[in-house]
């Protein structure tokens, strides 16, 4: 018999035991996680909370990523080769042209050795390598200035859509929390201090409101920030009588920034004022419900508290549950605060025409850092549990509903308000000179003291009209929150409909961000589709036509009115 193998089974039993209890939700203890890999570690002590994750990117999605500068200026030259080639000021046999060395450019970029530049004129000799210096046809009423402010605006559309996707998403995990506590009873706070009951899901409806105004921000926004610059070269147009509606079609815009100036030097300031405030604003609610729920956590005993698993060890004392996802989260929102005060910064004081202000909001990463945070706070409301027996017993602990006996007086016996809350004062004095609670305060006492409340007003001697189990339903946290009337208040009937209406608001907003989304890529199918026939019609053309094998010429520009 080998004896060596039944000593071996105590300790396979232990790494078994061991193994299952990795398998449950605790601490992390950040120094005893496996892992092999820098890279390894710094992603398990980023899930934990204990360190922030790094923005590795400017981009605030894959879409976002891909679409670059060096995209976007391919993406305007399609648009140019085909606006240029409708308006006759290129004939087509030139547009073809144009339009296979802009195809080339494109295709280049995909191989391993391709360059992907974020320079016009660095694009433009790349075409021209491929096609001679006719090339140089495309960029006819062209500059930098009208390319590039088409281009950051459309970047600026791409973050706005991912962080409104965002925005979305955490309005869902809150309607979802909500749904689940419409009858759990919390202290709600003015100045800090506790002041009266209301449910869970009435204070997270408040905050999810606040961010359905952010989604009507957002498509407010959308109208003055979905229009074009080009077209307009510098800042005054040229000579050439370009197309710009045509143009701002072709690339998903709605319309055009009429005034020439406006459009490439005025426009980008205000409107990325404009856009970064949207975050800027919601950081700071964000950071207020954080603190809602930090300020919780610090109790000994609080009603808010985290999953294990999403908190880690200290490194010095056994009994600590770290919560660095609030941490996390607070820090990122406190980013984006200060972020868009830079873009602020970015454009004060500054000139007409300089580049300062142009694109502070991408050279800074605001948006993706504004995606961070909101994706920070859905960590923390994932792994967020609520005790609703405990936030009752806070409740039950202070003297909450007391402005509920000076109503119930008034209401069902017409005692003057206020002689009702010196009525309802006077007991919380009494109450906490004492230790009394709301459920043992003494009956008889009551009556002594609404006696005196009587003889304070000069009132007519009279008993307590309320008998005493009445005066222990009035002072109950349920029997107030349930007897709420008027629309928006927190009794659970009234909650359900605005969680229903919350619920439709947001499907509406997403479907909004689907049909806008839908209208883009109708746009870009558009553009490829009238892209591509240009370039294949350089096969259809007959061999005799006279300008074969010679370079086309512009044609002369019309002597009309110039459009757009």
């Amino acid at each position: 018999m080998n004896h060596d193998l039944f000593r071996l089974k105590p300790q396979a039993l232990a790494i078994v035991a061991l193994s299952l209890a990795a398998t449950l939700a605790h601490a992390a203890n950040t120094g005893e996680l496996p892992c092999k890999t820098t890279a390894e570690c710094e992603q398990q002590a980023i899930k934990a909370g204990a360190i922030a994750k790094p923005i590795s990117s400017k981009a605030t999605s894959k879409n976002d990523e891909k679409e670059d500068q060096f995209y976007w200026l391919g993406k305007i030259n399609k648009a140019s080769a085909v606006m240029l080639t409708e308006e006759k000021i290129v004939d087509p046999q030139m547009g073809a042209k144009l339009a296979s060395g802009v195809a080339y450019s494109l295709a280049q970029s995909e191989k391993s050795d391709g360059k992907r530049p974020k320079d016009v004129l660095q694009i433009e000799k790349i075409i021209t390598d491929e096609i001679g210096p006719d090339a140089s046809l495309i960029h006819t009423g062209r500059s930098r200035q009208d390319m590039y402010a088409t281009y950051r605006m459309a970047k600026l559309r791409n973050q706005v859509l991912d962080y409104s996707d965002a925005l979305n998403k955490l309005r869902t995990a809150l309607l979802a929390a909500a749904a689940k506590n419409v009858n759990t009873i919390v202290p709600a706070y003015t100045n800090g201090v506790q002041a009266m009951p209301i449910s869970y899901a009435h204070y997270l409806l408040a905050y999810e409101a606040s961010f359905a105004r952010d989604a009507q921000r957002i498509h407010e926004l959308y109208k003055r920030m979905n229009l074009s610059a080009m077209g307009t070269a510098v800042l005054a147009n040229s000579s050439w009588p370009l197309n710009r509606e045509r143009m701002a079609a072709l690339l998903g815009f709605d319309g055009i920034i009429e005034n020439s100036l406006d459009s490439s030097q005025v426009t980008p300031s205000d409107v990325s004022l404009e856009a970064s405030a949207i975050p800027s604003s919601s950081a700071i609610r964000l950071g207020a419900l954080l603190g809602d729920i930090h300020t919780q956590y610090h109790q000994t005993r609080p009603w808010l508290l985290l999953d294990e698993g999403s908190t880690y060890t200290s490194s010095a004392m056994p009994q600590k549950r770290n919560p660095g996802v609030i941490m996390r989260a607070r820090e990122a929102a406190s980013n984006v605060v200060g972020l868009a005060q830079t873009v602020i910064f970015r454009a004060h004081n500054v000139t007409t025409g300089m580049t300062d202000y142009k694109s502070s909001w991408d050279d800074l990463g605001l948006f993706p850092q504004a995606i961070k945070m909101v994706d920070n706070v859905n960590t923390v409301l994932k792994a967020l549990n609520v005790n609703a027996k405990r936030s009752l017993e806070e409740l039950e602990d202070e003297w909450t509903t007391s402005m509920e006996l000076a109503e119930a007086l008034q209401k069902e016996h017409q005692i003057p308000f206020r002689v009702g809350h010196s009525f309802a004062s006077a007991i919380v004095t009494e109450a906490r000179a004492n230790g009394f609670k709301p459920k043992d305060f003494p009956y008889a006492k009551a009556a002594e003291l609404y006696t005196k409340a009587l003889q304070k007003y000069k009132l007519p001697d009279a008993k307590l009209p309320i008998n005493e189990a009445h005066f222990r339903e009035v002072l109950s946290p349920e029997f107030m929150v349930k007897t709420r009337m008027g629309t928006g208040g927190p009794q659970p009937a009234e909650v359900e409909r605005m969680l229903a209406e919350s619920n439709k608001r947001l499907s509406d907003d997403k479907a909004w961000m689907q049909s806008t989304r839908d209208k883009l890529m109708q746009a870009d199918q558009n553009l490829d589709e009238a892209f591509t026939k240009l370039k294949n019609s350089a096969d259809t053309q007959s061999d005799d036509q006279s300008t074969e094998g010679t370079p086309a010429k512009p044609a002369a520009p019309s002597q009309g009115k110039p459009k757009g």
